[in-house]
């Protein structure tokens, strides 16, 4: 049985495409399909790859891999995006996050081996710090921020670690004095649970996820039980907002592998749901009835519907086209 949806406000999604340089924009219907909207897409820079909305729903910020740069966008009454201008990132900035508050964004450029960092203006537009950016590991893909804005964290696919910071008054990230622990094989995707205490880590190379406690200090130590086996090619991982469930997108296999989480953050997979081909990314609805994910061959989004024991059902219409080589998919909720 799906979860009866509560939608205390209209839902969008946004999806980007990294073989035509845009994002595709859909309305979300109350029993979680997409439409596009009326402006099916919007441009972006050169190979967009990745897209963060501030936590107002009023802007969002697209990384475009190899323009090295990124796109922002304010977002309007019925949740269109309207493009205002580009700013500098690092070298082929990869995905990037928000922190809870609005205030500050960081990107991940997997080219340079860092992470950019800004403040974010009362118009929502992007500014670097100083320094503009700081080291991280090498093949940066994902930074996640904590829920209580403090500590920062970021996978990196290519010596297999995940960076861990301090934020400060500031916005500013400083390193742990532990500044790296260690994941499996070809980390991709990072994800912090709702309560702050738990956090996991899609690895493509090694086939599952690592899975670690957060310290008092913000510092990851991995569980007694460090890794839960995911489908092949894991590229993508999301944790629902009631912190019970996780589900990772399985490029290799063409899945959704499903968990459940424990009182001690602890996965357990229940079962995997059919997706399209190479799904890379996935996301859950902020209402946390909904599941979707973008497959990159086969341009498409499959849409799911999320049970009361936290099991996908494709929705009537499985899937809804998207662009060319679809990268990210984002469902945010709207604010008139």
């Amino acid at each position: 049985m799906a979860k009866i949806p509560v939608q205390l406000f209209p839902l969008y999604a946004y999806v980007t495409s990294e073989g035509d340089d845009s994002v595709s924009q859909y309305t979300v219907a109350s029993d979680g399909s997409l439409a596009p909207m009326s402006t099916a897409v919007v441009a972006t820079g050169s190979g967009p790859r990745s897209l963060a909305v501030d936590p107002s729903g009023r802007f969002a910020y697209v990384t475009n891999a190899a323009g090295g740069d990124i796109s922002q966008y304010t977002i309007g009454a019925n949740g269109s995006l309207t493009p205002t201008t580009r700013v500098a990132a690092g070298t082929g900035p990869a995905s990037s996050a928000v922190d809870p508050l609005g205030k500050n964004a960081y990107v991940a450029n997997s080219g340079s081996s860092s992470v950019s960092q800004y403040a974010i203006g009362a118009n929502g537009s992007l500014a670097a710090m100083s320094p503009a950016t700081v080291a991280a590991g090498s093949g940066p893909q994902s930074p996640a921020v904590d829920p209580s804005g403090r500590y920062a964290y970021v996978a990196n696919s290519a010596d297999n670690s995940v960076s861990q910071y301090t934020i400060g008054a500031d916005g500013s990230l400083a390193p742990m004095s532990i500044a790296t622990v260690a994941a499996g094989t070809g980390p991709q995707s990072l994800a912090v649970d709702p309560s702050g205490r738990y956090a996991y880590v899609a690895n493509s190379g090694s086939n599952n996820v690592s899975q670690y406690t957060i310290g008092a200090d913000g510092s990851l130590a991995p569980m007694s039980t460090a890794t839960v086996a995911a489908g092949t090619g894991p590229q993508s991982l999301a944790v629902d907002p009631s912190g019970k469930y996780a589900y990772v997108a399985n490029s290799g296999s063409n899945n959704v592998s499903q968990y459940t989480i424990a009182a001690n953050g602890a996965l357990t997979p229940t079962s995997t749901i059919a997706a399209r081909t190479n799904p890379v990314a996935l996301t859950v609805d902020p209402s946390g009835a909904f599941v979707y994910v973008a497959n990159l061959g086969s341009a498409d989004v499959s849409q799911y519907a999320i049970g009361v024991n936290g099991i996908l059902t494709l929705l009537a219409t499985p899937a809804v086209a998207a662009g060319t080589s679809p990268r990210s998919v984002s469902a945010v909720g709207g604010y008139p």
